[in-house]
């Protein structure tokens, strides 16, 4: 078996790619889709979104047969005008993330909120389905 050498310095392609992606778009270049946090609880699902930049006025959160649906889109404008040129730059980002959400959700207590650049959901569990624990003794 031979070894061989792996440089595993990046490019400078790599370099201005990375920078691009960071820099130039608004939310994740992968599919423009920002990461999530899914945690439970006794008593309710939590689901948190990390997407700076926003105001709570950019989301729209649906929910239909049980598939709850955060999306957004967000367009931005910037001229500039002096006597030797002009400058336009516009942006444009948006996502949308679907998640099915199980039978044991209270769907008519969900509660959203939004606040430095993350948005967070509470998604409250039916009161019947909360676990019962109880120990059994052996007769």
């Amino acid at each position: 078996m031979k070894l061989v050498r792996f440089n595993n310095q990046p490019m400078l392609s790599d370099i201005f790619e990375d920078f691009e992606k960071r820099f130039f778009y608004p939310f994740n270049y992968e599919g423009s889709m920002p990461a999530a946090n899914i945690t439970e609880n006794e008593k309710s699902f939590q689901i948190e979104l990390a997407v700076p930049g926003m105001t709570k006025q950019d989301f729209k959160i649906s929910l239909e047969n049980n598939v709850l649906t955060i999306s957004s889109e967000k367009e931005s404008e910037k001229s500039e005008e002096t006597k030797n040129y002009t400058r336009k730059e516009f942006t444009f980002g948006s996502f949308s993330r679907s998640f099915t959400l199980p039978k044991i959700v209270e769907s008519e207590q969900i509660k959203a909120t939004y606040e430095n650049g993350i948005l967070k959901m509470e998604l409250p569990k039916k009161a019947e389905t909360a676990k019962i624990t109880k120990e059994i003794a052996i007769a």
